[in-house]
């Protein structure tokens, strides 16, 4: 078992108060991402699990026993760092066997530890070569097994793909979620990518400023983000944010243009409100909204095209293949079931 409960967790540095009242119960198995920008503190409270920083307030619990005055090593975790952390004059097989021998396992089981978490990460071949002989992907997984094989009731990850090019991330991505499934083991995983945390999550932590913003999965935070943080954050690329007023059943931009979003979006009343609709939630059409064209990005798959709408950069993304240039206009109509609206003086969502 290793469900992990975090309660009322701060950490204050000095006089500055790094997290502010954290809590978050991580269930037994749970593959758990924490995301949010640089110095949001979710680095900070996995280095506090780990037990490498102090708690100044609250409590963490591992199976229900509070772990806030245990030492590193009693904890039951295995962490896997950024920098890999390997010992560069050791093996493959010492560096996995090293933490086994300082418990004083028997030979036999190192042994046994060792060739069973090799075949899962395809390191048997390599288990006789040092570190530099390894490429960045295969001394990742030398990390992975190292922590792997002390059979932990945690994993915690601190960005471990962050040194890796973009095509081997992607393909550890999968690697940790697969061994994540024969496994079953609680994993608390940090990142500041939010495609990572997207793709591999179970549940995501969404950080900002030292608080948790919201929690929920992947499509949970994708589809009904609770506030303009959440919004933006989430999403590649990002979610269009217009500022507005609702009147009536319609969004009225700054600028004068008119969104029709129905009676349903509208039930708060008239207020001042920010608009957010994703760049995917556009649609062609021959009578709609005038967007101009400032640049043409196409990737293949779709085309997204950088306009200007009801005064606002605006990013729609079409699966069409259009032929235009910038200067051109497109006329789309924006999907009223996937309208956001936001309360423009709390940022809180409202619909």
């Amino acid at each position: 078992m290793g469900s992990v409960t975090i309660g009322d967790v701060r950490k204050i540095y000095n006089r500055l108060e790094v997290l502010k009242g954290v809590s978050v119960d991580i269930r037994d198995g749970e593959f758990l991402v924490l995301v949010g920008p640089s110095g949001c503190g979710k680095s900070t409270l996995l280095r506090m699990i780990a037990g490498l920083e102090e708690i100044t307030s609250g409590e963490i619990a591992i199976d229900g026993n509070v772990i806030n005055d245990l030492a590193p090593a009693d904890r039951d975790i295995a962490m896997v760092f950024q920098s890999y952390a390997l010992y560069p004059h050791m093996t493959v097989e010492q560096n996995m066997a090293f933490a086994l021998r300082l418990k004083g396992m028997p030979r036999e089981e190192q042994i046994r530890r060792i060739a069973h978490a090799a075949e899962i990460l395809g390191l048997t071949p390599y288990l006789g070569r040092l570190p530099k002989e390894l490429s960045g992907g295969q001394r990742q997984r030398v990390a992975m097994g190292r922590a792997m094989i002390r059979n932990p009731s945690v994993f915690l990850f601190d960005e471990p793909l962050s040194n890796l090019d973009a095509k081997l991330r992607v393909a550890m991505r999968s690697e940790i979620k697969q061994n994540h499934a024969r496994l079953k083991t609680t994993t608390v995983y940090v990142t500041h990518d939010q495609i990572e945390a997207m793709t591999m999550a179970d549940r995501i932590v969404v950080m900002h400023d030292g608080m948790v913003e919201q929690i929920g999965t992947p499509l949970e935070l994708y589809d009904r983000p609770a506030n303009l943080f959440v919004a933006g954050f989430i999403g590649s690329p990002a979610m269009n944010m217009i500022a507005g007023t609702l009147v009536d059943d319609d969004f009225v931009a700054a600028d004068g243009t008119v969104f029709p979003i129905g009676s349903e979006q509208t039930k708060a009343g008239s207020r001042d409100v920010v608009l957010g609709i994703r760049p995917e939630h556009f649609v062609l059409s021959e009578t709609g909204l005038k967007a101009e064209i400032i640049a043409m990005e196409p990737t293949g798959a779709e085309t997204q095209i950088a306009t200007r709408l009801a005064g606002a950069d605006v990013m729609v993304a079409l699966r069409e293949r259009i032929m235009a240039q910038p200067g051109d206009h497109l006329t789309v109509i924006p999907i009223a079931a996937n309208i956001h609206l936001f309360d423009a003086a709390t940022g809180l969502r409202i619909n």
